[in-house]
C-alpha cells in the first residue's frame, strides 16, 4: 500500500489490517484484526476489539462497535449500525477441527440497526431500515422496515424508513 493510499483512510497503530481494500474515509482502531480478502467500503467506523475474516463485505458508512466479529459470509450493506458484542455465526453445526466447504450467506441490508449483545444465525437476511433490539436471537428472516426482539426474535412493530424508532 502507497502512503498517498493509506492517507486516504486512518488505521490505528494497534490494529492488523491486512486487506488492501479499505474505502476512503474509514477509521478502524486498536486492536482490530482484519484479514486480506475483506472488503470495507467508505466512511465507515470500525471500533476497538473487532475482528473481521476473509469472504465478507461490509459497504459504505457502517458502524461496527467494540466486541463484534465478522466471520466469512457476512454481507453488510450500507449505512447499517452493529452494536457492541454482537454475535454472528456461520457454521449451523459446529465442531472443532471440522470445517465446512462454504459457508451459508448472512446479509444484512441498508440501514439495518442490529442493538448490542444481538446473536444472529447463519444464512439469515436482515431486512432493509430494519432493527433488532438488543439481546435478540435472530433465528429467521427479518422482514424490511420491522423491529424484532426477544428470544428467539419476533415481530414487535413496522418501522417508518428513516423515522426515528
Amino acid at each position: 500500500m502507497t502512503k498517498e493510499e493509506s492517507s486516504k483512510f486512518f488505521i490505528h497503530n494497534y490494529a492488523d489490517c491486512q486487506s488492501q481494500s479499505i474505502g476512503e474515509g474509514t477509521k478502524i482502531w486498536q486492536f482490530c484484526v482484519v484479514l486480506k480478502d475483506a472488503l470495507i467500503g467508505r466512511n465507515c467506523n470500525i471500533c476497538a476489539n473487532v475482528f473481521i475474516e476473509n469472504d465478507v463485505v461490509i459497504g459504505d458508512n457502517t458502524t461496527i462497535k467494540s466486541g463484534v466479529q465478522i466471520w466469512d459470509g457476512l454481507r453488510v450493506g450500507d449505512n447499517v449500525f452493529i452494536g457492541p458484542n454482537v454475535t454472528f455465526t456461520n457454521n449451523k453445526y459446529p465442531r472443532s477441527q471440522k470445517y465446512p466447504k462454504s459457508y451459508p450467506q448472512t446479509n444484512v441490508e441498508d440501514s439495518a440497526s442490529i442493538g448490542a449483545n444481538a446473536t444472529i444465525l447463519p444464512g439469515i437476511r436482515i431486512g432493509k431500515n430494519s432493527m433488532l433490539a438488543a439481546g435478540s436471537v435472530v433465528t429467521r428472516d427479518v422482514k424490511p422496515n420491522t423491529l424484532v426482539k426477544g428470544s428467539p426474535a419476533t415481530f414487535s412493530k413496522n418501522l417508518k424508513s428513516n423515522k426515528n424508532v
